[in-house]
């Protein structure tokens, strides 16, 4: 399948779910008692959604990996706040492993799309199709 458009990358689509989830636990009243770790929660995912998209239109794949990279590192850092989160009892075991979870994945996406980006048989695979405005 041929990339036309951020929104078809599957790690961007994966990261979306993230930050609606995030989004989704964050509303509860316990997090309006605690807004700085809701705000470091939200700013993390969607800031691991946002680099995959701002990485899209970078020029080059080696630019675009290092946005992707970025975008790995916040879903690590939702993972860490999700400790918080847990430690503080805001959400239960059941909720920090399936956000936790669904970070990993988004890592896991990344980090095959970077793989695929670095690949050193440029010919091998095809090119990602950019619409420019």
């Amino acid at each position: 399948m041929k990339i036309t458009r951020f929104e078809d990358i599957e790690a961007w689509k994966a990261s979306r779910r993230l930050l609606r989830q995030v989004h989704l636990m964050t509303s509860s009243q316990v997090f309006r008692r605690d807004a700085e770790l809701r705000s470091q929660l939200r700013r993390a995912s969607n800031s691991a959604m946002a680099n995959i998209a701002e990485g899209f239109n970078a020029g080059s794949d080696m630019e675009f990996a290092r946005f992707l990279r970025i975008s790995r590192r916040s879903a690590t850092e939702v993972q860490s706040h999700l400790y918080s989160a847990l430690d503080q009892g805001h959400i239960t075991q059941d909720d920090f492993d399936r956000l936790y979870g669904i970070a990993e994945d988004v890592k896991k996406l990344i980090g095959g799309f970077v793989r695929y980006l670095s690949t050193t048989n440029r010919q091998a695979r095809p090119p990602l199709t950019k619409t420019e405005d």
